[in-house]
């Protein structure tokens, strides 16, 4: 029961993240971390196999296996989030949202770059 649990848990939470990679609000890389977790104590297949895959590479495995990410996947990481939150706040209907939106993103900046250390 107990497995079944989160290899559901797993599976939703990876679901959610890879939709995470074109919304910008939706975290990808702290759902990618907590399919993992699940996948680990649920299935050793879908654990392997998400270790494997190149969306856990790209997203997870510098911050998995180290706490720390490289500079320069940092500044990779940063236009991606730029290019997509200026995106979702031009086509906000309400002020308020557009603002939340830009403070999302320097509360995401600050901790990328300050929380965050450098590989």
């Amino acid at each position: 029961m107990k497995k079944l649990f989160y290899l559901i848990v797993g599976c939703i939470s990876l679901v959610i993240g890879v939709a995470g990679i074109v919304l910008p609000i939706v975290p990808t890389t702290p759902l990618l971390l907590l399919a993992g977790f699940c996948f680990a104590r649920s299935s050793k297949k879908f654990d392997v196999w998400l270790r494997n895959s190149k969306i856990y590479d790209f997203y997870v495995a510098d911050y998995a296996e180290t706490k720390s990410i490289a500079k320069e996947r940092k500044k990779k990481m940063i236009w991606q989030i730029y290019l997509l939150m200026g995106i979702s706040i031009y086509f906000a209907p309400l002020l308020p949202i557009k603002f939340m939106l830009v403070v999302l993103t320097v509360f995401i900046t600050y901790y990328l770059f300050k929380v965050i250390p450098d590989k």
